[in-house]
């Protein structure tokens, strides 16, 4: 179970938990640089607006799907709710998933595939890991519920505004 494979895909073919994690705390950080570098352009000349919105929005769904990612290997491999929420947390912060990334795999927090059946682990008989497990086993269905409801979270993000307002012109 040591081989490379194991570690990039699960049984399925599908991506594992540590794959899927890594991509989206980089995705994150890129983005992060995106939307900075698209500022700092903004300040120093006169960029069309279009430009940060793109990038904003480019930003913006990286990082709710980085949320949504680092809820379910949270839930996954068990960080408990306290590390979970602050992998979401640091989201916020520029560039903080990448050094949170490395610390999980470094302390082995990103080890392990998806969680498709019970074991003996007595959390494994809660509601909760019951309907986890009942959508893992239902890939498609479990990211298009997923998908719904970054867009829907993104549609509402989008109508409420920008962090700080609207700037006036």
């Amino acid at each position: 179970m040591n081989s490379i494979a194991s570690q990039s895909t699960d049984s399925t073919g599908g991506a594992s938990p540590r794959k899927l994690y890594k991509a989206f705390a980089l995705g994150e950080g890129v983005t992060w640089t995106l939307l900075i570098s698209a500022l700092i352009i903004r300040a120093l000349i006169d960029s069309p607006p279009i430009l940060l919105t793109v990038v904003g929005s480019i930003h913006g769904a990286v990082f709710l799907g980085y949320g949504v990612i680092a809820s379910l290997v949270g839930v996954n491999n068990r960080w408990g709710l306290g590390r979970t929420v602050l992998a979401v947390a640091l989201a916020i912060v520029p560039f903080a998933t990448i050094p949170f990334e490395r610390y999980v795999e470094r302390s082995g927090k990103l080890d392990g595939a998806w969680r498709r059946t019970a074991t003996a682990d007595p959390r494994d008989a809660h509601w909760f890991d019951r309907l986890y497990r009942w959508f893992l086993n239902r890939p498609a269905l479990f990211v298009l519920v997923l998908l719904l409801a970054v867009v829907a979270i993104f549609i509402t993000l989008i109508t409420l505004g920008p962090p700080g307002g609207k700037p006036t012109e």
